[in-house]
């Protein structure tokens, strides 16, 4: 199930682009008191996040998009592939493999796109909770919560991010994480 999520993550949370992110747009959604302002500020961030500054790359990302939505792995994979050999410096298209990798459980390729999206945007509150994923799911629930916790820090009205760490918190009363 979590799985599932972080796909619909993948393919619905990122409407169309328009500048990069700003350090108001991150304010206004650390700031956001409901819910729904905070996911309208958040889909500016992902829209931000799938412009690449090239034109290829952005084409590269929309067709890797409607792969997706085609349920088309083999495809998307390939134009990710393609994205980072010729944008290697592109957090978003590192995010969108390892969601591909997450999705076949194929944890330590995940893992390494996670960490160099991380590298290259450390605000990705979704790589946050894509590690988070991966680290629950083998397992190491006290690493898992901090993710997201990082997540959330970043973004502290993410559902699934709430779900998560509130979830894996009510686990460890009585018990040290």
């Amino acid at each position: 199930m979590l799985k599932r999520l972080f796909l619909a993550a993948l393919i619905w949370l990122a409407p169309a682009a328009h500048a990069a992110p700003t350090e108001e747009m991150f304010a206004k959604l650390k700031a956001a008191t409901e819910e729904a302002e905070a996911a309208d500020v958040a889909a500016d961030i992902w829209a931000t996040w799938m412009e690449s500054g090239s034109a290829t790359v952005d084409l590269l990302m929309q067709r890797t998009l409607e792969a997706l939505e085609a349920e088309d792995t083999a495809t998307a994979h390939e134009l990710l592939d393609r994205v980072i050999l010729l944008k290697p410096d592109y957090a978003e298209a590192y995010h969108r493999r390892a969601g591909l990798f997450l999705m076949e459980e194929n944890y330590p390729e995940a893992f390494r796109d996670l960490n160099e999206a991380l590298k290259l945007e450390p605000r990705h509150f979704g790589a946050w909770l894509g590690m988070g994923v991966i680290l629950e799911s083998l397992g190491g629930d006290k690493q898992a919560l901090s993710s997201y916790r990082e997540a959330l820090a970043i973004y502290p009205l993410m559902p699934q991010a709430r779900f998560a760490a509130d979830r894996l918190a009510k686990q460890a009363e009585g018990q040290e994480l």
